[in-house]
């Protein structure tokens, strides 16, 4: 399994941006959830947002909730996180993770340390 993940850049403080994820290496057998984590400057790297294709559930961070929306785009096989009313706080750089199992495996995970293949990251910054 492969991730690739892109749509990072520089934004002001309000703004918006569309992060990608490309994910390949499934089988038509295979569930999967496929989340995002960030990673501030001297911080540890942290899930946000989440979405498992075994009963289409989704999740969020308290501190996104209302302004993330994580997606799946089934033609493209990506999964989208809309990131609205961005602040500086919000720096970071963002990965995409999947683990992948049976129905009952593929759900989000609560640690990161549960996801089984990771995506580099994508560099966001956000100025005031």
């Amino acid at each position: 399994v492969q991730l690739q993940a892109s749509g990072g850049g520089s934004v002001q403080s309000g703004g918006s941006l569309t992060l990608s994820c490309a994910a390949s290496g499934f089988t038509s057998a295979d569930y999967y959830a496929i989340g995002w984590s960030r990673q501030a400057p001297g911080t540890e790297r942290r899930g946000i947002a989440c979405i498992s294709s075994s009963d289409g559930s989704w999740s969020y961070e308290d501190s996104v909730k209302g302004r993330f929306t994580i997606s799946r785009d089934y033609a493209k096989g990506t999964v989208i996180l809309q990131m609205n009313d961005l602040t500086p706080k919000n720096t970071a750089v963002y990965y995409c993770a999947t683990r992948v199992g049976s129905y009952y495996e593929a759900v989000c995970p609560i640690s990161d340390y549960e996801w089984d293949y990771w995506g580099q990251g994508t560099l966001v910054t956000v100025s005031s």
